[in-house]
């Protein structure tokens, strides 16, 4: 599979394929949800209490069988720890939920639910509330929500008026083998951020812009959460998204995000040689 990480901001859309099948697990049926940006020019308030990092002592208090219950939102997208995204919250039972979440702990469990999945996956992403604006007239709010500890549904607690499940908390285990050389998880998060550099380079030269240095795309990241932020690169390829959510196993996740900047690498390439030829081409001029 070949397709443009996010941060390429590429005009050409049509040049990624972005149709993997997802090992999701539905669990119920979500309702069909949108989560547009808010419009330019809103201004935001810092939602109260928001914090950093959460512990685990931050949530509601788990039962006797080591679950937690959470508010659950079904959406299109995927979430990844440490992500943000911009939501508007218009339908009467998550207006709801999010009065609830507002005047409680910020927090809710983002699922995906895709078209024609039949469900929502049953591994999502907690999302805290950092910033959030209500809008008088209908009771709507935008907010934007930050990604914190992923979950797995564990049980569905009620339906109405919201969902809410029981969830256990994921880590990524790890590996119980020794590594081979050079796939370790350090060595695959090196050799991720020079294909994304590459990717980058080629995209830029074949958007006609400059082919300038792109700095620390890892900024100092170990390798989990550098793992999750590639993820989250992947921008209009929710299922393979959702793929990578699920893994518990952070070499994994970068030996299969290694494998598709690969894959876009070798199409842009390839995309690049075919503009050259024609661009040297007697009967361009």
């Amino acid at each position: 599979m070949a397709l443009f990480p996010q941060i390429l901001h590429s005009p050409h859309p049509g040049l990624a394929s972005v149709s993997p099948s997802s090992s999701t697990r539905a669990f119920r049926r979500a309702p069909s949800l949108r989560a547009p940006a808010p419009s330019r020019g809103r201004r935001f308030v810092a939602a109260a209490g928001a914090s950093g990092p959460l512990e685990p002592s931050s949530y509601p208090p788990e039962s006797n069988d080591g679950l937690v219950e959470l508010p659950l939102f079904p959406l299109p997208l995927v979430l990844f720890p440490d992500a943000t995204h911009a939501l508007h919250i218009f339908e009467f039972r998550y207006r709801i939920m999010m009065h609830t979440v507002l005047q409680t702990d910020l927090r809710f469990g983002i699922v995906f639910a895709g078209s024609g999945s039949g469900g929502a996956a049953d591994i999502g992403c907690v999302g805290e509330v950092v910033k959030h604006e209500r809008l008088a007239d209908d009771d709507r709010f935008f907010l934007i929500c930050k990604g914190q500890q992923r979950f797995r549904v564990a049980r569905v607690v009620r339906t109405k008026p919201y969902l809410v499940a029981a969830v256990q908390w994921l880590e990524d285990r790890p590996p119980a083998e020794t590594p081979a050389p050079g796939e370790d998880a350090e060595a695959l998060a090196a050799d991720v951020e020079t294909l994304m550099r590459d990717v980058i380079r080629i995209a830029n030269r074949l958007n006609g812009k400059p082919e300038k240095d792109v700095g620390d795309l890892r900024r100092g990241l170990f390798p989990t959460p550098f793992s999750f932020y590639v993820g989250n690169t992947f921008e209009g390829a929710p299922r393979e998204q959702q793929a990578l959510l699920e893994l518990e196993d952070t070499p994994a996740r970068l030996r299969r995000e290694r494998d598709t900047l690969r894959n876009t690498l070798n199409y842009l390439t390839a995309a690049s040689a075919v503009k050259d030829a024609f661009s040297s081409s007697p009967s361009s001029g």
